[in-house]
């Protein structure tokens, strides 16, 4: 038995019964979660272009592409929904750091409603997926901004989709190492696009590409099936201090998706830019209508997010800087936040010219860990001073509650959806796991804008 081999007998061997309700449930609020921000992604101009490109492709309508009222095949729809789910930066941060819901789920909802699979099989696989991306991302010892050598989801969300994706399926588990081995030819995804539209198909593509491998598994296709332990496989490839041996932790009690969980975000932009905005919120109404002479924020290292002058609102989602500022100057951090005329405005740019950012090495960069510290001078010589230990909902604090995530949930599904139609989306997720076919199909259908709402 080679690691691969070994890990694809455990993953195959989880079945629904396998399933406790603690993981049911953390599934079921991460849907939740998924959908609404799908849903809101679908504003942005970067998914309305990708809806347009596979809309113009043309393919057998199986799947249904959220916010655009058409069906594609199950790949497309996994890349354009995990994309829409990405797109704002609003997904949960995992430990370590990972975008593993839209990687996951997109995959697997285009293929359950496609095989006409129900929602219990859905709450399985995301686990399951979100499982193996977590022990990837154990396994990988980049734990930090700058140990990074590409960006997490679009090395490890592969397996995760195809991993979820198989248990739809009913891949075996030599299957499933063929497809874990064509995943590893297609892992990738580089941090110079942080900022761009393209990061959002990072997530995108992790999901359709590990879905397309699942399903070619499925018909015979095959791969290099000890891709972890092969010599210029996986491991060789990309990582400089994989321990493989990890990945045999798949299943261990309890499962990741609740130990050490993820963490929502309340803040549509990357997670380490919310130690700064929180920081921010505590001094916004010590210093409301006072001059500011200068504003310094102390970081870990954390290179890609020191953006002093973004280029674009969208850019500002990567910015300690203009996310800092805008928490500042209006005292909450939204949707709205990052547009290019909310950069534009002259009060921001004001403040962006009197903002230091200093990246110090001895701060820890792993979000667990890490705090950063907020000082405002204004113009009378006073100091205004905050430290954030981290934001409302990280790990080792107490969760996001059900009713602030409700808030941001109904403020995402009310940027494109009248009441009544987010209302049945939010009831058809709450019981899930009593979903049939039919069931997942109604949900899809709502999401997908195909009723009359």
């Amino acid at each position: 038995m080679t690691i691969t081999s070994d890990l694809c007998g455990k993953v195959v061997s989880v079945q629904d019964a396998d399933i406790g309700r603690h993981a049911r449930d953390a599934a079921r609020r991460l849907l939740l979660d998924g959908v609404a921000i799908a849903v809101a992604g679908t504003e942005e101009e970067a998914i309305r272009m990708l809806a347009a490109h596979y809309r113009e492709r043309g393919a057998s309508p199986r799947a249904t592409a959220i916010g655009f009222g058409f069906k594609t095949d199950p790949v497309s729809a996994a890349a354009l929904n995990g994309a829409a789910m990405h797109v704002l930066d609003f997904e949960p941060m995992w430990s370590p750091a990972n975008h593993a819901l839209s990687t996951t789920l997109a995959a697997t909802l285009a293929i359950a409603e496609a095989k006409g699979a129900g929602g219990r099989d859905v709450v399985t696989a995301l686990v399951k997926g979100v499982e193996m991306q977590g022990w990837i991302r154990q396994a990988s010892g980049q734990y930090e901004a700058q140990t990074m050598k590409l960006h997490a989801p679009g090395a490890a969300g592969p397996f995760g989709a195809a991993v979820a994706a198989g248990h739809i399926l009913g891949l075996t588990a030599d299957q499933l190492a063929h497809a874990i081995g064509l995943c590893a030819s297609r892992a990738a995804s580089v941090l110079a696009n942080v900022g761009t539209m393209t990061k959002s198909t990072h997530c995108g593509q992790a999901a359709a590409l590990g879905l397309e491998a699942a399903m070619l598994a499925a018909r015979g296709f095959t791969a290099n099936p000890d891709t972890f332990e092969a010599k210029q496989g996986y491991v060789d490839t990309f990582h400089d201090a994989f321990d493989a041996r990890e990945l045999l932790n798949f299943g261990r009690a309890p499962w990741r998706i609740v130990s050490p969980g993820y963490a929502i975000k309340m803040f549509p932009s990357q997670y380490g830019t919310h130690f700064g905005i929180t920081a921010a919120l505590e001094l916004h109404g010590r210093i409301k209508g006072k001059r500011v002479r200068s504003v310094r924020l102390t970081t870990p290292v954390m290179r890609y997010v020191d953006r002093p002058r973004p280029a674009s609102g969208l850019d500002g989602k990567f910015s300690l800087q203009y996310t800092a500022a805008a928490a500042l100057l209006d005292g909450h951090v939204g949707i709205r936040t990052f547009t290019d005329a909310r950069l534009g405005r002259a009060d921001m740019q004001d403040l962006l010219a009197r903002f230091e950012v200093v990246q110090d090495p001895a701060l820890s960069g792993r979000f667990e860990d890490m705090h950063v510290v907020l000082e405002v001078m204004l113009a009378d010589g006073t100091v205004e001073r905050a430290r954030c230990n981290g934001p409302r909902g990280k790990w080792g604090t107490p969760p996001i509650s059900e009713a602030e995530h409700m808030v941001k949930v109904s403020d995402c599904l009310a940027t494109r959806l009248a009441p009544p139609a987010a209302k049945e989306i939010v009831g058809l997720l709450a019981k899930i796991d009593e979903l049939d076919a039919a069931g997942l199909r109604q949900l899809m259908d709502a999401a997908g804008f195909f009723t009359a709402h």
